[in-house]
C-alpha cells in the first residue's frame, strides 16, 4: 500500500490554472490553485510523474513539517524536531533554500542558516558527526518557506527547474523560459490540430515546446537527474516504468515553422531542434516577418516580438505595426497570439484581440493577446456562426482581474524573490491523517523496443516517430553511479 501526501507545484504567476489542469489530467487529487503554485496529492508515482511528464511547473515539493515560528529560535526548534535519519545519512549532502514573506524574518538567508544549524545539531548530538552541505550539488535539497509565523519545510524533488528540460544546446539574447513557452501554447488550447508557426522564433524554444505537446512526449526526457533519485526511499524500478511508458504519446501529423531574420538565432534553433531530435516535425528557415506571406494549411501563430527591455530593436513601434499588417494581409482564417509588455507596442499592431491574458515573463508584466483574423466585420462573422471567445477563453479573461489591482500595465513585479522561488504567501494544507491509503498500482510494461533506462548502453534516436535527443549520455545510470560525482 503507499501512502498519499501533500505535494506542491511552482510556477509562473499566470499560469496556475494551466498547472492545475495539467495535474488534473495526470490523476492528482486534491488540487488547489495558489499563487504562483498548485497543491495536490499523491503517491510517490505521481511524484515521479509530476517532475518527468508537466509542461508548466518549475519544480515540485514535499511539504515534511508545518510548524508556526515568531523568531529564530522557534525556526530552530521546529526543524530540529523532525527525524532527520529519515532523510539524510551522515555522508549525505544538503542545502537549503529558503523563501520568506513575513514581518518578523527579514533575511532568508539567516533562516536558511538556522535550517542548516538544527539538522547539523541533531547529528552531532547523535552521533557525535555532522553531514556536510552542498551548495553546488547536493544529495538532498530542503526548501523552507514562511508566510508570516507559519513554515512549511520541504524536500526538493526535483533539483535543478525543471524548465531546464535538457535540450538546449545552445542559446540567443533574452531566450524565452521553457516553462512559459508551454504554457503560452496550452493556454491557446492547441494541441496539434493543425500548423503551428513563430515567426519571430529566437533560438527555437516555442517550436520544441509546441512539438512535445503536438506529440504529448513528456519534458523530462531530455533531463539528465532528478533530486528524489538521490533520496533514500527512491523507487528506481518504478521510474524505470514511467521514464520508458510510451504509451500516451501520439502522432502529429501536421508540422511546425519557425522563421527569424537573424541567421545565428537560425543556427542556434537548428542545432537545439536536432538535440531535441524533432527535425522530421520542425522547419527553421531564415526570414523577415515583413516577408511572411500566408500559409497553406490551417495554422495557429505563437510568438513573443522583443520588448525593447532585454533586445535593443531600432524601430520597436515600426515592428509591431509590421506585426499588424501581416496578419491583416497575409493570416486571415487563422488565430495568432502575441505575447508582449508595452500597451503601445500593442496599440501598433492595429488589431483588435478578442482574449488578454496577463503573464509574467521573468519580472515583466505581460499580456498574451489573441487575435482572430477573418475577412469582413465582426457582426458578420458571428453572424456566421463564428466564435469569438470559448467558454475557456472567458475564464481565462476572467482571472485577469486578480493582476489589475493596484497596478499599471507597465509595472514591474515588486518583490525580492524572483518567480521561480516565490510561492503562495497563505495556504492551508489538507490534512491526510484520516484519508485511506492507496491500492498499489499494477507496474506497467515497458515497451521491448525501449531498453531499460538503468540496464541499456544506449537509447536510439529515432527522427521519425519517436524523436530523441541524440546522443545522450543513457548510460549514465541517472546518478547511480557516485563515481560520476
Amino acid at each position: 500500500m503507499t501512502q498519499d501526501f501533500e505535494l506542491i507545484a511552482k510556477t509562473f504567476m499566470g499560469l496556475e490554472p494551466v498547472l492545475a489542469k495539467e495535474l488534473t489530467q495526470l490523476g492528482a487529487e486534491n488540487v488547489q490553485i495558489g499563487r504562483r503554485m498548485v497543491s495536490f496529492t499523491g503517491n510517490k508515482e505521481m511524484m515521479y510523474r509530476a517532475n518527468f511528464q508537466l509542461h508548466t511547473a518549475i519544480r515540485v515539493l514535499k511539504p515534511i513539517k508545518h510548524f508556526k515560528a515568531l523568531s529564530a529560535d522557534d525556526v530552530y526548534e521546529g526543524v530540529k524536531s523532525v527525524d532527520w535519519t529519515e532523510y539524510l545519512e551522515l555522508d549525505t549532502t544538503f542545502s537549503v533554500d529558503s523563501v520568506i514573506f513575513s514581518e518578523e524574518f527579514r533575511h532568508s538567508k539567516f533562516v536558511a542558516y538556522k535550517v542548516k544549524d538544527a539538522i547539523v545539531d541533531q547529528f552531532r548530538e547523535k552521533t557525535g558527526k555532522r553531514p556536510n552541505i552542498s551548495v553546488t550539488n547536493p544529495d538532498i535539497r530542503l526548501n523552507i518557506h514562511i508566510a508570516e509565523d507559519m513554515c512549511t519545510l520541504s524536500l526538493d524533488s526535483s533539483g535543478e527547474s525543471l524548465h531546464r528540460r535538457g535540450y538546449r544546446q545552445e542559446s540567443v539574447e533574452a531566450p524565452l523560459n521553457e516553462v512559459l513557452a508551454a504554457g503560452m501554447i496550452l493556454t491557446t488550447g492547441w494541441h496539434g490540430e493543425t500548423d503551428f508557426i513563430d515567426p519571430m522564433c529566437g533560438s527555437g524554444t516555442l517550436l520544441i515546446e509546441a512539438a512535445l505537446i503536438a506529440r504529448n512526449m513528456a519534458p523530462g526526457l531530455f533531463r539528465k537527474e532528478f533530486a528524489f533519485e538521490k533520496w533514500k526511499d527512491f523507487d528506481p524500478e518504478l521510474f524505470d516504468a514511467i521514464y520508458n511508458d510510451d504509451s500516451q504519446e501520439r502522432e502529429f501529423n501536421h508540422h511546425i515553422y519557425g522563421y527569424d531574420i537573424d541567421m545565428k538565432a537560425v543556427n542556434t534553433a537548428r542545432i537545439n531542434v536536432r538535440a531535441a531530435g524533432l527535425t522530421n516535425d520542425i522547419t527553421v528557415e531564415n526570414q523577415d516577418f515583413k516577408d511572411f506571406t500566408h500559409p497553406q494549411e490551417k495554422s495557429i501563430m505563437v510568438t513573443n516580438p522583443p520588448y525593447g527591455e532585454r533586445i535593443s530593436t531600432p524601430d520597436l513601434l515600426g515592428t509591431y505595426k509590421m506585426i499588424g499588417e501581416r496578419l491583416k494581409h497575409q493570416f486571415t482564417g487563422n488565430d495568432a497570439w502575441v505575447l508582449s509588455y508595452r500597451e503601445e507596442c500593442f496599440d501598433q499592431i492595429g488589431l483588435k484581440p478578442s482574449i488578454k491574458i496577463p503573464l509574467f515573463n521573468g519580472s515583466l508584466e505581460c499580456e498574451f493577446r489573441k487575435y482572430q483574423m477573418f475577412d469582413g466585420k465582426m457582426r458578420v462573422f458571428r453572424e456566421e456562426g463564428g466564435v469569438v471567445k470559448t467558454e475557456e477563453e472567458k475564464r481565462q479573461m476572467a482571472e485577469k482581474r486578480r493582476f489589475k489591482q493596484n497596478r499599471e500595465f507597465k509595472k514591474r513585479l515588486e518583490e525580492q524573490e524572483e518567480n521561480e522561488e516565490a510561492d503562495i504567501r497563505t495556504f492551508r494544507f489538507r490534512s491526510l491523517e484520516k484519508k485511506e491509503p492507496k491500492k498499489n498500482r499494477e507496474p506497467r510494461e515497458s515497451k521491448p523496443y525501449r531498453e531499460s533506462r538503468y540496464s541499456r548502453d544506449s537509447r536510439p534516436s529515432k527522427d521519425s516517430k519517436k524523436p530523441f535527443k541524440k546522443g545522450r549520455d543513457f548510460d549514465k545510470k541517472r546518478r547511480f553511479n557516485h563515481d560520476e560525482d
